[in-house]
């Protein structure tokens, strides 16, 4: 600070012709004493170190204070009331950005709250999510804590335990919380605290030897050394932390070479500096060292020599308090300046006036303070913001163990607040050792509460626990995870299914009864011997037409009931293959019309049987009402009936092809939708009404006393088609997927071999194997019925 103002009474730029006086005090790191040292200052009550050559306002013009966030909270307090101004080159707390708590406090150290966010950071970085936190009990820890709570929760990262203390705690107690960090499941450990709680809680740290702890400390303490060298290897190494960047001043070190005590005989903090430097002391001749300390200690003789020393006291960079110390005395210097340069009728105060330079209120130079921005000498640009907060830049160090083994301070990164935004951090981390001694490349130190959960699982929070501590369960079928720690399980769209591993969407399999399936492989053989069974039993009918057993059958309708079986085979294969539009609708209205047809000529043949009967009988003219040209126009009448349902079901609405989701969840069954409902109704109906009068009628005239009665057949054939569809309903209702479209075709298959095979099959025996039977006069015996 001295240097500063040194340096500013000697540049002709800067406030030329006014020379910056100073009185400094000691806090004691005590609030009450920091105050009552303020107080004095504004009073005038303290001795101080007079400077002859000042003259004009003895009021102080502002106070750069404090080393605690706690004494600078009090102090500000007192000081708003004056309006005096307080830089604080060391007090952190968030707190103070308060202005309407603290109107004239400004700082030129970043604010805890870009350090808690820094924190919070390199906590997300490094994919730490359980962690522990340590505090100092004073406004410093207790609201820097906060703020780093705050930014990592919204990281979902979860606090193990947060412990606090104070250095006048009782040993019991910093006992205790050492306990705590040793007996905790994680090992990562954030320490916002003050270096003298530091101190306190290293040594019982070392006391109980608590190793393998990675630290993440706070600026205050991360570069301090509070350990002997040897103990600072095994109990701090890897710790990481931001410190204030550090700037080299020129002519700094020059200047402390050239201090002697002769220079400032009554100055006690230059007696101390040289004590300090030179580990000795200027004391033993006045009594106040002991004397079973005296030989341990050197006197001090003022001769001492600074050429080879090195250490903290001669540096060749500057840290970074004191170079916010320099920073702060320079603000003050430029907000003066800028008010003494003001030119009245031009000022900023009432009627346009500036401050008078003989007798200035402190008020006026905050208004200056607040708007002050210079560019320093090593180029750095120093303003404040509204809240009285300058730019935060900080260096992200690592304490890592050399070959020597002693503990060097590396930088790793830093932090730079002017920076566009999303390139304020910088960080190095391949330059980290960790608490392990190892490189990332080798270990990063886990802080998890439970393991990750794989892709394919989510996470569940453990009953009565932190969210980071859970569970993983395996999503649902049908449902996915495609990231590392998924808390929800995506589902899966309706064509899609998980895969095995339900980390990934696949298309549902496809189900549709298939010409390369073996089942639709045997159904088309089937119906393709069907098709060849109708087609011979045509030949022979055809071949043999003019026999009796032929002519005695009515052969128009025979060969129109052959045309109708040979088409119900062939429309079977409508129902094998990959469903379309116009499968569909040919599916449904071929079935209905084919089987109407059939239905009609055997409907047809078994009016005939009966009536045939009849006109055996005296006076009946029944055949005349019932020759060929009625057989025609009733088939073709009931099956236009039919055809003319079918038309009118697809105008209105049409069979459709339908993926079938509902029935399995990961496969899709493509089938027909039959469209209208009403429809298909009347039109199965309509088949099964026909059915019911055709079974009925041959089964009154199955004894009928005829030579050749064909309405037996008719009725056995009939009870085969009924009992088939009768049987059908339940299986194709209970058969899944491709399974329900093979039973309808197995359906249409037995239903048409059962007409084929009863109603022909004994024609096609006399024909073949007994065509002695095969004559009128036989026709006309009792004894040539089967």
């Amino acid at each position: 600070m001295i240097f500063a103002i040194e340096e500013i009474n000697q540049n002709e730029n800067l406030l030329p012709g006014i020379t910056l006086g100073y009185q400094i005090h000691d806090d004691c790191s005590s609030p009450a004493i920091a105050s009552k040292a303020a107080l004095a200052l504004i009073n005038g009550e303290e001795e101080s170190i007079e400077f002859p050559q000042c003259r004009g306002s003895s009021n102080v013009a502002a106070i750069v204070c404090c080393d605690m966030s706690t004494n600078s909270t009090g102090t500000a307090r007192t000081m708003g009331s004056f309006g005096i101004p307080l830089v604080s080159h060391y007090s952190t707390c968030s707190c103070l950005s308060d202005k309407r708590e603290y109107p004239t406090f400004f700082r030129t150290i970043p604010s805890d709250q870009y350090q808690s966010k820094l924190l919070a950071e390199l906590v997300r970085t490094f994919g730490w999510t359980w962690i522990g936190t340590i505090r100092s009990n004073t406004d410093y820890g207790n609201f820097g804590m906060q703020g780093f709570v705050e930014h990592v929760e919204k990281f979902g990262v979860c606090i193990a335990y947060s412990e606090s203390f104070y250095r006048t705690d009782t040993a019991e107690k910093i006992s205790r919380v050492v306990q705590v960090i040793k007996q905790a499941s994680t090992k990562v450990v954030v320490a916002f605290a003050h270096p003298g709680e530091m101190r306190i809680l290293l040594n019982e740290i070392w006391r109980q030897n608590v190793t393998g702890i990675q630290w993440i400390g706070s600026e205050s303490w991360v570069t301090r050394h509070f350990l002997p060298p040897e103990q600072r290897t095994i109990y701090l190494t890897g710790t990481i932390g931001p410190t204030t960047q550090r700037t080299e001043v020129d002519d700094l070190r020059d200047y402390l070479h050239n201090v002697h005590p002769s220079n400032f005989p009554d100055n006690i903090l230059m007696m101390e500096f040289w004590e300090n430097l030179f580990t000795c002391s200027f004391s033993i001749d006045n009594g106040t060292i002991p004397e079973n300390s005296r030989d341990q200690v050197r006197q001090c003789t003022g001769t001492e020599l600074m050429e080879g020393i090195e250490n903290s006291y001669l540096p060749a960079i500057m840290d970074g308090s004191s170079y916010h110390v320099y920073k702060a005395v320079y603000s003050i210097a430029h907000a003066l300046h800028d008010m003494f340069t003001c030119v009245e009728g031009d000022g900023p105060f009432v009627n346009n006036s500036c401050a008078h330079i003989a007798n200035f209120e402190p008020w006026q130079l905050l208004h200056y303070l607040r708007s002050v921005n210079f560019t320093a000498k090593e180029g750095e640009t120093v303003y404040f913001d509204e809240n009285g907060d300058s730019v935060p830049r900080y260096e992200f160090v690592n304490l890592q163990t050399n070959f020597k083994g002693s503990v060097d301070i590396v930088n790793v990164g830093y932090y730079d607040g002017s920076a566009p935004a999303g390139q304020e951090l910088t960080l190095n981390i391949e330059k980290i050792m960790w608490s392990t001694g190892h490189f990332p490349l080798l270990q990063i130190p886990r802080a998890a509460c439970s393991e990750p959960c794989r892709p394919g699982t989510r996470k569940v929070t453990r009953k009565g626990q932190p969210i980071c501590c859970f569970n993983c369960v395996e999503c649902a079928s049908g449902q996915i995870s495609n990231v590392t720690d998924s808390t929800d399980c995506i589902k899966c769209p309706s064509e899609y299914w998980s895969n095995y591993a339900k980390t990934q969407c696949v298309l549902k399999k496809v189900e549709f009864l298939s010409f390369g399936d073996v089942m639709g492989f045997v159904l088309v053989a089937l119906s393709v011997v069907g098709v060849c069974f109708t087609l011979a039993t045509a030949a022979i009918f055809y071949r043999y037409r003019h026999t009796p057993m032929v002519k005695a059958n009515n052969s128009e309708l025979s060969f129109l009931l052959l045309f109708a079986l040979l088409l119900c085979f062939i429309c079977s294969l409508a129902f094998i293959g990959h469903p379309s539009g116009w499968s569909c609708m040919l599916r449904r209205t071929a079935f209905g019309i084919v089987f109407v047809l059939c239905i009609s000529c055997i409907l047809g043949k078994t009016i005939l049987v009966v009536v045939a009967f009849k006109a055996t009988l005296p006076n009946s003219s029944a055949m005349n009402w019932f020759g060929p040209a009625q057989q025609r126009l009733g088939v073709f009448v009931l099956t236009f009936l039919q055809g003319l349902v079918c038309v009118v079901w697809l105008s209105v609405s049409p069979p459709y092809p339908l993926k079938n989701m509902s029935y399995y969840r990961d496969i899709i069954i493509l089938e027909c939708n039959v469209g209208s409902l009403i429809a298909f109704y009347l039109v199965s109906t309509y088949i099964a009404l026909l059915s019911i009068v055709c079974m009925v009628l041959a089964f009154l005239a199955r004894k009928l006393p005829d030579s050749f009665n064909d309405a037996k057949y008719i009725t056995f054939s009939m009870l085969i088609f009924c009992a088939v569809w009768i049987t059908f309903i339940p299986a194709y209702v209970s058969s899944p997927g491709k399974y329900t479209v093979a039973v309808e075709m197995f359906a249409i298959w037995a239903s048409s071999f059962g007409l084929l095979v009863c109603i022909f099959a004994p024609k096609c025996y006399i024909i073949l194997l007994k065509p002695e039977s095969n004559t009128k006069k036989n026709m006309m015996t009792k004894e040539a019925s089967l």
